[in-house]
């Protein structure tokens, strides 16, 4: 029996997801919750190697089906040693990023199939599913000159433009496709307002 909450916090390049994740996990304390932190790929010692070679600009060129395999390699992972056990114990795991992430750069990115994530979906998470996810969600030309002004562009950042439009089109698609757990906030506001669209979700879900 799972008996914590889970909140994935999703969006595509420089929307503020690392800020807000902070602000997160400050607002769930605050309410005497226990929070996991932890982001996706990675959260184990094995998942974040291999989140290293995803996101390694000099790799070896990674076929489609070989990433989304790593990624839900990952993944199971990730379940079975941070997410699963967190839950369990009663706590609430915020993660950065979680499958919806797949439909957007894989999908969406990559144009894999819907139908193919969702099998390994099945596979690897069973019936487990976020209970919330806030996706921050801003113009692509916006999220692109933030995470490009910040470092070098890792393996998924130095994509195309065009990859990204496709990118935040499967998110929003996702958004459309589960409402009740899919909120959306506008990432292209000033922070304050970011946040107040975030503590927004989060009060009407804590009731």
């Amino acid at each position: 029996m799972l008996h914590g909450k889970f909140i994935t916090l999703e969006g595509g390049e420089g929307v503020g997801k690392t800020t807000n994740l902070t602000f997160i996990k400050t607002y769930l304390e605050a309410h005497d919750i226990s929070v996991v932190v932890t982001r996706e790929p990675g959260g184990t010692p094995l998942a974040e190697n291999l989140r290293q070679l995803l996101l390694d600009p000099a790799s070896e060129a990674i076929s489609e089906h070989a990433e989304l395999l790593m990624i839900f390699a990952a993944r199971a992972q990730h379940l079975k040693h941070v997410i699963e056990p967190a839950l369990a114990r009663g706590d609430w795991v915020l993660s950065d990023r979680f499958t919806d992430a797949t439909y957007a750069y894989q999908g969406g990115g990559r144009n894999m199939r819907a139908s193919t994530i969702t099998a390994l979906e099945n596979l690897v998470q069973g019936t487990l599913r976020p209970d919330l996810t806030l996706l921050l969600d801003a113009p692509i030309e916006i999220g692109m000159a933030r995470a490009r002004s910040r470092s070098t562009a890792d393996r998924f950042e130095a994509e195309k433009m065009s990859f990204f439009e496709n990118v935040r089109r499967a998110y929003l698609l996702q958004a459309e496709l589960f409402p009740e757990r899919i909120k959306i906030i506008k990432a292209n506001q000033a922070l304050v307002d970011v946040q107040n669209e975030i503590i927004s979700s989060l009060s009407t879900f804590l009731r």
